[in-house]
């Protein structure tokens, strides 16, 4: 198998992203103590099962893929459908062996529920649209509170849940958007998104209220005595940057600012990341 191509079908840097929410939870819950193998543990499951998501994902979307990005691994030829599945199934059993050893039964649980919807979402939601993109966003989520169960720290009522809520919210918005650039090739597989059911300006208009939505929630824990100083200064930059995105989307829904979008939505996501870290300190 082509490594190169493995490692593009997995998105290894999405991956880290989740791995890294896993271990923002974990910090920011407070747990009484915290082992760096509970943590690696907790890296390893969000980034395997994340990784198994990605490959399960151009599995299903292969037809679309070879109309919106040919590029990828397996229309381009470079990886088979049945060698893309076969990398899905190891990279499942990796994480949710890795949840296993963290001896937390509440923490496997939760990663057999993130397996569970990437599956759902590649197999059967994504042609729901709107509610694809939930299921989706709810991915974003859980690896915040997966860090908080898995470390033992504190998971509800604490700034952890804003945190999960805020990443839900960015996650909807940009997937909304995302699907604004995949028209035609979501045709191809009958995909009921906002933009082909709606239009592309009613998909703007549902993107820009789930991104706003996501600063409004942002800003709960400046009102609740759950930010520090880190947390009030930090937000300020993914806040900008989505309230920036919002704007954007609205004054030009076209598929080509959508792809843009998207792509510093993620940038601003990697912010919002920073700065929960800082109001966790």
């Amino acid at each position: 198998m082509d490594l190169r191509a493995g490692l593009q079908l997995v998105r290894p840097i999405n991956c880290a992203m989740i791995g890294f929410a896993v271990i923002v939870g974990a910090f920011v819950s407070k747990p009484p103590s915290t082992s760096g193998l509970q943590l690696a543990l907790g890296f390893a499951t969000g980034f395997l099962i994340c990784a198994y998501s990605m490959a399960v994902n151009d599995v299903y979307d292969v037809e679309v893929d070879r109309v919106n990005m040919p590029e990828r691994p397996i229309p381009s030829g470079r990886l088979t459908v049945g060698s893309a599945t076969r990398v899905s199934i190891v990279v499942l059993i990796g994480g949710v062996a890795a949840s296993v050893l963290s001896l937390n039964p509440a923490a496997v649980a939760i990663a057999l529920v993130y397996a569970f919807l990437s599956w759902l979402y590649n197999a059967r939601a994504k042609k729901a649209g709107l509610a694809g993109n939930l299921i989706v966003a709810s991915s974003l989520a859980i690896p915040f509170l997966y860090g908080g169960v898995v470390a033992g720290g504190s998971v509800l009522g604490s700034l952890l849940v804003l945190m999960a809520l805020t990443s839900f919210f960015a996650g909807v918005g940009r997937e909304v958007v995302k699907a604004m650039a995949d028209v035609e090739g979501d045709s191809e597989r009958g995909v009921r998104s906002v933009a082909r059911t709606r239009g592309l300006k009613a998909a703007s208009l549902v993107g820009a209220a789930f991104f706003l939505g996501a600063v409004v929630t942002s800003w709960v824990p400046l009102f609740t005595g759950l930010a520090n100083l880190y947390y009030t200064v930090g937000v300020v930059v993914p806040d900008v940057v989505f309230v920036y995105l919002a704007a954007s989307v609205l004054r030009r829904a076209d598929a080509s600012n959508a792809y843009r979008v998207k792509k510093i939505a993620l940038a601003g996501m990697t912010a919002g990341l920073v700065v929960f870290i800082g109001g966790g300190l």
